[in-house]
């Protein structure tokens, strides 16, 4: 045997150790089925089970997580969750983040240039094979969410569509000031549902094509057709329709906005509901404008969410805010979005 060969040969046994070491991580293969999409997901534990769940041995791959956005793993646990948000689409950013200890990154496509193919290749960096042989499940490192140019009185399904399709776990949406604003980014985001779904309404305006999407998910399109839903209006979802309260009509609307079927967390934009409200963005109109739009989303259940400094973050938690967002970050955590994190895990359990 010559030394090429020699060489060849072992590469080739490397490669083979890693491919199945993926597999056994696979939610299809670690049920020891065939790869039907209800045995993979219905049949696992939920919530805190199937986060504790035991491992199989010394060695072995850990059952896999509830869910694959660590995101709705958390709010199925009732825990805040933790982010940022960026207009950085580099490479070397998202392979920072993805190893970074929060659980979501927001892009900003409303006041950046909006470009797709720079939002794939950011998305396929944040893929992280050393963290999933380690965790031993296809759990994303990050959700990746994404907020557009267009307004909620504008036609979003068209962003929807292309967002979704290239892999994207949650939208959040630009100025919702009506329900029926909140029931249409609801309706973009889902499939058509079966003539004998449990769940038909909000009817699904999206179309078929996740080729992307599930690429990045790790996931059979068989899978994907059964989870690419809405949590928490499908207890299986992996999305999360994330609604703006940033204009005066909006506040005045909200509570019927986070009623919504469908609607999964109502994120504040301090900034423009100043400036539809007329007042400055200190003024106490603001601070009882927040506790109105906390209270709608306690009182629907769905998470309520903003950007925190350090000092301000440990008396949201405990006024009931879930959505956890440390600001703006460039080049990975910045220090003042490291000192956010801080407080942030200085007051979460168990995190």
């Amino acid at each position: 045997m010559t030394l090429d060969s020699l060489s060849t040969g072992m590469a080739r046994c490397i490669t083979a150790a890693f491919a199945f070491a993926c597999l056994a991580a696979s939610p299809v293969f670690a049920q020891g089925t065939p790869g039907t999409a209800e045995s993979a997901i219905t049949d696992a534990p939920s919530g805190a089970a199937a986060a504790n769940a035991d491992t199989a041995g010394a060695g072995e791959a850990a059952s896999r997580t509830r869910y694959l956005n660590p995101v709705i793993e958390r709010l199925a646990k009732g825990q805040p969750f933790i982010g940022v948000s960026t207009g950085n689409l580099s490479s070397e950013h998202a392979k920072a983040l993805a190893r970074a200890p929060i659980d979501y990154v927001y892009i900003d496509f409303e006041h950046n240039p909006m470009d797709f193919g720079e939002l794939h290749r950011f998305s396929l960096a944040t893929i992280d094979r050393a963290g999933i042989h380690e965790r031993g499940n296809l759990q994303s490192d990050i959700a990746l969410f994404a907020r557009f140019p267009p307004y909620g009185r504008e036609q979003v399904e068209w962003i929807s569509k292309q967002a979704l399709d290239l892999g994207l776990m949650g939208i959040i949406f630009n100025s919702i000031s009506t329900a029926e604003e909140a029931e249409l980014a609801v309706r973009s985001m889902r499939y058509p549902q079966a003539r004998d779904s449990e769940l038909p309404e909000p009817a699904g305006l999206r179309g078929w094509s996740p080729d992307h999407a599930t690429w990045l998910w790790g996931i059979p399109s068989s899978e994907y057709a059964e989870v690419a839903d809405v949590w928490p209006l499908n207890p299986d979802g992996e999305l999360l329709a994330i609604m703006m309260i940033e204009t005066a009509q909006g506040l005045e609307n909200v509570d019927a906005i986070a009623a919504t079927p469908g609607v999964g967390a109502l994120f504040v934009g301090p900034s423009d509901l100043s400036r539809s409200m007329g007042v400055p963005s200190n003024s106490p109109e603001i601070e009882e404008a927040l506790g109105t739009i906390l209270a709608a989303c306690l009182a629907h259940d769905v998470a309520c969410g903003k950007s925190f400094s350090a000092e301000e973050i440990p008396g949201r938690i405990e006024d009931g805010w879930m959505m956890l967002n440390l600001g703006g970050a460039d080049g990975g955590l910045g220090p003042d979005n490291a000192a956010a994190l801080e407080a942030a895990e200085g007051v979460i359990p168990d995190r």
